[in-house]
């Protein structure tokens, strides 16, 4: 499994072609791979320049040769049939079975599915996923506690000052809208996007810490949060790759976990820095962090996306076989398709869906309200607590903790549903998607219930 990971992963994939394919190799590099015999007969192997061999061209000599009875085929048949494939649909998904230049799993149990590999290898990656996403998440509100520290620094009112933390937030709003597309080009695939944004975000945090004024600082914040985007919008892409649908809800809910430990956190890591060091030291923690996750999951996260995968296996088995009419399906489905039109297709859907779809729109509102909550806590607490009560930058961090243990107290409530009620309507093939509603209504009376409570500590003098 870990050769595998490591094969699979950014640096893998580097140190594999920088090597001539010779590091690393995948199964096709071999010489004791067994090419599936559907793959076998290539156009090599029947004697057509692959540069000038038509579609037509090869499939009238390969069905010439045998059909499924291993008899010969009439001539007129042939030229019947290939007739009825020059009349096809060119964009029409091809039989796998039938089309031997479709390039699919080698059959159902494909170790290179990611839904067949091994549970502890696909519990590997959702914790590689998990600290990808709290390593940027934590990168919002650990700038909080330093702000009081910078504004006397900059000479800029505290107000100002905040706008370090709105910038960062504006930009992982914005970003995913066109960066998270990016993930589904099988040319790049989830891995390429996340490595390469979070090598720009660790870069970023060295220029922001040396700041010496508002105007340089804002930018850049702005920057790492867009960079830093696609690890937010599709890291539970990268867990439904993986996990079959019964066990979403469960995976899914144990990543938003790890999302809403980010903002918990930053402030209680940040206090203390702050605190000790002062403001530039937070940013500096982050470095560290973001850092120790770029080496890490660099050679430790694999490409999840079967669209990548499967083209990754297409240009090695054109490689290998000479045929250079195998495709994957992503390959068909793009080829037709100028870089405007592609452009358009992945980047422009995104605004299309939020716009006129009602159901997006209105998840998009509830989104964005429960984030704004949790960031108004982010700096409204450093007022309640360290003006109104006395505390330092370490303890007001001390009181983010309660958030944490309530998301932990959320997950473990939405597993009985998820297990003993999701789980079994997909396994029975009854499940629709208003079922997922029952638990969110929970949460939509629980929201305002909360606000009360804190406008009530808000609103009560403590000794």
């Amino acid at each position: 499994m870990l050769l595998d990971l490591i094969r699979d992963s950014f640096v893998g994939q580097l140190i594999y072609y920088s090597s001539g394919r010779r590091i690393l190799r995948h199964p096709e590099d071999k010489p004791t791979f067994s090419l599936p015999a559907r793959y076998s007969t290539s156009q090599r192997d029947l004697g057509v320049p692959s540069e000038t061999a038509t579609l037509t061209d090869q499939r009238k000599q390969s069905r010439a040769i045998t059909n499924e009875r291993g008899e010969g085929i009439p001539e007129e048949e042939i030229i019947r049939s290939s007739q009825d494939v020059e009349k096809a649909d060119t964009n029409k998904v091809k039989d796998p079975v039938h089309d031997t230049n479709l390039v699919t799993w080698y059959g159902p149990d494909d170790p290179d599915y990611p839904q067949n590999w091994s549970l502890l290898k696909r519990c590997f990656v959702t914790f590689d996923i998990c600290v990808l996403t709290f390593s940027i998440y934590i990168g919002s509100s650990i700038y909080a506690p330093g702000i009081g520290d910078l504004s006397s620094e900059f000479g800029v009112s505290s107000t100002a000052a905040t706008l370090g933390l709105t910038m960062f937030i504006v930009g992982y709003g914005v970003g995913p809208m066109f960066l998270a597309p990016l993930s589904e080009v099988p040319q790049l695939g989830r891995t390429t996007v996340y490595i390469v944004f979070l090598l720009i975000f660790v870069v970023i945090q060295v220029p922001t810490a040396l700041c010496k004024n508002l105007g340089a600082l804002l930018p850049l914040r702005f920057i790492a949060g867009f960079v830093g985007s696609p690890a937010l919008a599709t890291g539970a892409a990268s867990l439904l790759d993986m996990w079959p649908p019964e066990d979403w809800p469960v995976v899914v809910g144990l990543w938003s976990v790890a999302g809403t430990c980010g903002p918990v956190l930053g402030p209680l890591i940040g206090g203390f820095a702050a605190e000790a060091k002062g403001w530039n030291w937070t940013i500096w923690i982050l470095l560290w962090l973001a850092g120790c996750s770029l080496a890490f999951l660099s050679i430790f996260l694999p490409e999840t996306s079967g669209q990548a995968i499967l083209y990754r296996r297409a240009v090695r088995l054109r490689r290998i076989t000479g045929n250079h009419n195998l495709r994957s399906q992503s390959e068909l489905d793009s080829q037709h398709l100028s870089i405007p039109e592609l452009a358009k297709t992945t980047l422009v859907r995104p605004f299309v869906l939020a716009l006129r779809e009602p159901i997006v729109a209105c998840w998009n509102a509830y989104v964005a309200l429960i984030y704004g909550i949790l960031y108004i806590f982010i700096e409204s607490f450093g007022v309640v607590f360290v003006e109104n009560h006395g505390f330092d930058l370490g303890q007001n961090g001390l009181a983010f903790i309660g958030l944490l243990c309530g998301s932990l107290v959320a997950y473990l409530g939405l597993l009985p549903y998820g297990l003993l009620v999701l789980k079994p309507m997909f396994k029975e093939n009854r499940f629709v998607p208003e079922a997922r509603l029952p638990i969110a209504m929970v949460g939509a009376v629980l929201l305002p219930v909360s606000a009360f409570r804190e406008w009530f500590v808000n609103n009560t003098n403590v000794e």
